[in-house]
C-alpha cells in the first residue's frame, strides 16, 4: 500500500497532523523543516517516503514514455503556438489564483500585534540609545570632515572631462565607505570597553551596529549616485534641489526597511514570537511603500517637467512625452502592487522582493545614466586634433557621420538589455535560462560575432579611406601624382565595394543563412545581368583598359566623344567631364573610340599670324621673336613656358593675310593661358611698328560689254550730303542744290556723269 502512495499523500501520513488556515499562518518554516527532519530520524517513515517517491518516478517514467511516443508525432507551427500560449494562460491563472488566495488572509498577518508589544521596541531603544548616539556622533563628525574632501574633490571635477570625473566620484565613493566603516569599528570599539561589561557586548548592540554597517554603506551606494552635496561629482544630470529631495525620501525608505528588518524585526521575533515579527515587518514595509507613494505624488510634476527636458534632447518623438507625463501612475501602480505582495506573503517575502526592486531600479537608473552620457556625446560630437584634421581632413566628418548613428542603436540596445533585466529580476522572463540554452547561446553568438564583424569592416574602411586622403594630400609627404590619385580613388571605391559585399556575406553567414545558395544565383544574375547589359560590361572592360593604359586622370583636359573639357569624376564605366561653359557631360566608355589629352608631359601653342601683302613677313618675324621675349621676361609666365619659341615660317598665303606660323612649348594645361598672353603682347607690338594685322577686303567690278564700255552707275547724294559737298563760295549760287560738283566725285563718279 506505502508503494502506492503519491508524495503527496506519503507526506501527509507521515508528518503530524496538519493545522488549520489560521494555524498555518503561525507555523514558521523552521518548524516544517524540524517535522520533516523527524521522518528522515525514522527508520520506517523514511522507508514509507522512499517507496513513494520510487512509485512516483517510475509513474512519470511511464507517463514519459507514453508522452515521448506523442512527441515523436510532428507538430505543426500552429500547434506549437497553441501549446505555448496554453501554458502560458494555465500558469498565469495558476499564479493569480495563489496570489489572491494568499491576499485574503492578508488581515491575519497583521492580528499577532497588539498595542501592548509596543513596549518592547521602547526596552530595546533605551538599551540601545548609547551605542545609537556614539556612533552616530561619531559619523557625523567624520562625514563633516570629509565633505570638505568632497568639494575640494569636485572643483577639480568641474574642470575635468567624464572619465576624470567618475574616477574622482570613484575617489569620494571610497572615502565615504571608510567614513562608515571607521564609524562602525569605532562603535564597537566603544561598546566593548565601555558600554556592559568589559569586553562583551549585548546581542541587540551587535543586531543594531551590524544594521548600521550596512544600511549606511547602502546609503553610500545612493550618494554616489545623486551626490547631494557635491553637484560637480554627480553622475546623473539632476539639479542640486532635486538630488537632495530625492536623498532625503530614499534615505527614509532605507533607513525605515534596514533598520527595520536588521533590527526591530529580529527583536520582535526574539522576545515576542514569529508571529509578531512577521506583523512589524509588514508594517515597516508598507510604511517604506507610503513614504514613496508620498514622494511621487508631491513631486510629480517636477519630475515630469525633468523627464519632457531629457527627453528631448534623448529621444525625438512623442511616446517619451506622454512617459514622462504619466511616471508616477507607472511608480504608484508598481508601489501598490508591492503593497498586495507584502500583505499576500508576509514570512520571507519582503527582502527578495524589495532586493528585486532595487536591481530594477539601479538597473534604470545605470540605463538612464549610460543613455544620458552617449545622448551628449552625440550631441557634442567627435573632435579631433588640429594636426589629425589636417593630415586627414575627412576623417572627423566620416566619424560624425557613422558613429552617432552606431551609438544611437546601442542606446537602444541598452533600452531593451534593461527591460529585460526588470523583467526577469520580477519573475515573468526567464533570461538567464533562455541565454543558457541553445537558442539563447546562438542567438547572443550570432549578435556579439556580427557586431564584431561590423566593427572590423568599419575599422578596414575607415583605416584604408584615411590613408588614400593621406596619400592624395598634397601638403603632408609626397605630392601624389594625377595617375596616383585617379587610382588611389578607385582602390577606395573598388574595396569599399569589396568590403560591404564581405561584411553582407560574413554577417548572414553568421545569421545562419546559408550563403552558397546566394553566391550560385549571384553567379546566375551576372551571367544574365552580363547578356542583357552588354553596353555596361562594355563600358567596364573599356574603362578598365583606359586605366590600364593612363589615358585619363581626374583634373586633365580631355577631348572624348565629341566633347572637351576638363576631368572631374573618373569611374570604371564613365567619365564626368565639365566643359568651358560650365555644363556637365557624363560620357560612358563603349561611346569613346578615341581620347585626346591635354595634360600628358608639355604643351605647345600654335601661333598663327596673319600680316597684310604689302608687310615684310622678315619683319614680322623679328616683331614676333620680340613679343615672345617680353612675354618670357613676366615671372608670371616665365615658369610656364618650357623653351624658346619654334619657327614655322610662311603657312598660308590667305585671301587677304600672310599666315606666319610659330609655336612655343609650355607646361601642360598652360598652353591657352599663354597663347592668349602672347597674343595680347604680339598687338601691341605690331601696333607700335605699323605691321597690319589685315581684315577680309573686297574689290567691286561694275564689269564691260564688248566695246569696253562700263554701265552707268547711277548715283545719288542726298540732300545733307549734298549742302555738306558744296563750299560756300560766292560762284555756288549759279548751281542748284541737286546738281553735285565734278571734282567731288570719284573717278568712278565722273565716268558715269560722262
Amino acid at each position: 500500500m506505502a508503494a502506492a502512495l503519491t508524495p503527496g499523500e506519503a507526506t501527509a501520513q507521515l508528518l503530524p497532523t496538519q493545522p488549520s488556515a489560521d494555524q498555518q499562518q503561525g507555523a514558521s518554516d523552521g518548524e516544517v523543516m524540524q517535522q520533516f527532519i523527524d521522518v528522515l530520524r525514522d527508520d520506517r517513515k523514511r522507508q514509507v517516503l522512499i517507496e513513494s517517491l520510487e512509485a512516483a518516478t517510475k509513474g512519470e517514467a511511464t507517463q514519459e514514455t507514453g508522452r515521448s511516443a506523442i512527441e515523436e508525432v510532428p507538430l505543426t507551427f500552429g500547434r506549437k503556438i497553441a501549446d505555448y500560449t496554453q501554458k502560458a494562460a494555465e500558469t498565469a491563472l495558476a499564479r493569480a489564483q495563489f496570489f489572491w488566495l494568499h491576499l485574503k488572509t492578508a488581515p491575519a498577518a497583521l492580528s499577532a500585534l497588539d498595542g501592548d508589544q509596543i513596549g518592547v521596541i521602547l526596552d530595546a531603544l533605551r538599551d540601545l540609545a548609547l551605542v545609537i548616539v556614539t556612533t552616530y556622533a561619531i559619523f557625523i563628525v567624520l562625514r563633516t570632515l570629509a565633505k570638505r574632501i568632497y568639494h575640494s574633490l569636485g572643483r577639480v571635477a568641474s574642470a575635468s572631462d567624464t572619465l576624470r570625473t567618475l574616477a574622482l566620484a570613484a575617489g569620494s565613493t571610497v572615502i565615504d565607505i571608510g567614513v562608515v566603516i571607521l564609524a562602525w569599528a569605532s562603535g564597537y570599539l566603544i561598546t566593548l570597553l565601555f558600554f556592559g561589561e568589559f569586553g562583551s557586548i549585548g546581542i541587540r548592540q551587535t543586531l543594531y551596529l551590524n544594521a548600521f554597517l550596512i544600511v549606511e554603506l547602502i546609503k553610500v551606494a545612493l550618494r554616489f549616485t545623486l551626490s547631494p552635496t557635491t553637484g560637480d561629482l554627480r553622475l546623473i544630470p539632476f539639479s542640486d534641489a532635486a538630488a537632495k529631495t530625492m536623498t532625503r525620501g530614499f534615505t527614509a525608505i532605507i533607513s525605515i526597511l534596514g533598520y527595520g528588518q536588521l533590527l526591530v524585526v529580529p527583536i520582535f521575533n526574539q522576545n515576542v514570537s514569529f508571529a509578531a515579527g512577521r506583523a512589524v515587518s509588514v508594517l515597516l514595509a508598507l510604511t517604506a511603500i507610503g513614504v514613496a507613494a508620498t514622494m511621487t505624488i508631491l513631486y510629480r510634476r517636477k519630475v515630469t517637467v525633468w523627464l519632457i527636458e531629457k527627453s528631448e534632447n534623448m529621444v525625438r518623438g512623442g511616446f517619451a512625452r506622454a512617459l514622462a507625463r504619466r511616471w508616477h501612475l507607472a511608480t504608484l501602480t508598481y508601489l501598490i502592487f508591492l503593497a498586495a505582495i507584502v500583505l499576500a506573503q508576509p514570512g520571507g517575502v519582503l527582502i527578495p522582493v524589495l532586493y528585486a526592486s532595487f536591481q530594477v531600479l539601479a538597473g534604470f537608473m545605470a540605463g538612464f545614466a549610460i543613455s544620458g552620457w552617449i545622448a551628449g556625446a552625440v550631441s557634442r560630437g567627435i573632435e579631433l586634433p588640429d594636426s589629425v584634421n589636417q593630415r586627414l581632413p575627412l576623417l572627423e566628418r566620416r566619424l560624425n557621420t557613422f558613429i552617432p548613428q552606431a551609438l544611437t542603436v546601442l542606446r537602444f540596445t541598452i533600452l531593451i538589455a534593461v527591460t529585460v533585466f526588470a523583467l526577469h529580476t520580477v519573475g515573468l522572463v526567464d533570461a538567464s535560462g533562455w541565454l543558457q540554452s541553445q537558442i539563447g547561446v546562438r542567438a547572443t553568438s550570432a549578435l556579439i560575432t556580427v557586431a564584431m564583424i561590423l566593427i572590423v569592416a568599419f575599422a578596414v574602411w575607415l583605416a584604408l579611406s584615411s590613408w588614400v586622403d593621406y596619400r592624395t594630400n598634397p601638403e603632408f609627404g609626397k605630392v601624389p601624382s594625377a595617375r596616383e590619385q585617379t587610382l588611389l580613388t578607385l582602390l577606395k571605391n573598388a574595396a569599399t565595394i569589396a568590403i560591404i559585399v564581405m561584411t553582407l556575406m560574413f554577417t548572414l553567414s553568421e545569421i545562419g543563412i546559408n550563403i552558397a545558395p546566394l553566391i550560385a544565383s549571384a553567379g546566375v544574375l551576372g551571367l544574365a545581368i552580363g547578356f542583357g547589359a552588354q553596353k555596361l560590361v562594355q563600358d567596364i572592360i573599356t574603362g578598365v583598359f583606359i586605366q590600364l593604359d593612363n589615358a585619363i586622370n581626374v583634373g586633365d583636359v580631355i577631348t572624348v566623344g565629341g566633347m572637351t573639357g576638363s576631368v572631374e569624376k573618373l569611374s570604371v564605366r564613365a567619365v564626368g567631364l565639365r566643359d568651358v561653359h560650365g555644363s556637365y557631360h557624363i560620357i560612358p566608355f563603349s561611346s569613346v573610340d578615341m581620347v585626346t589629352n591635354f595634360m600628358r608631359d608639355f604643351a605647345y601653342h600654335v601661333c598663327d599670324m596673319g600680316i597684310a601683302y604689302r608687310e615684310d613677313h622678315d619683319e614680322a618675324r623679328k616683331a614676333m621673336f620680340d613679343a615672345f621675349e617680353i612675354l618670357r621676361e613676366d615671372q608670371e609666365h616665365s615658369r610656364e613656358i618650357l623653351g624658346d619659341m619654334e619657327w614655322f615660317g610662311v603657312q598660308a598665303l590667305g585671301d587677304s593675310a600672310v599666315v606666319l606660323r610659330s609655336r612655343i612649348k609650355t607646361r601642360p594645361g598652360k598652353q591657352w593661358a599663354i597663347g592668349r598672353a602672347y597674343n595680347g603682347i604680339l598687338k601691341k607690338v605690331f601696333d607700335e611698328r605699323g605691321i597690319e594685322i589685315p581684315f577680309p577686303h573686297q574689290t567691286i567690278y561694275f564689269g564691260e560689254d564688248k566695246k569696253g564700255n562700263a554701265p552707268p552707275a547711277h548715283i545719288r547724294f542726298s540732300r545733307e550730303d549734298t549742302q555738306a559737298k558744296i563750299p560756300e563760295k560766292e560762284d555756288s549760287a549759279s548751281r542748284t542744290v541737286d546738281e553735285p560738283r565734278l571734282e567731288d566725285a570719284s573717278p568712278m563718279e565722273e565716268k558715269a556723269h560722262q
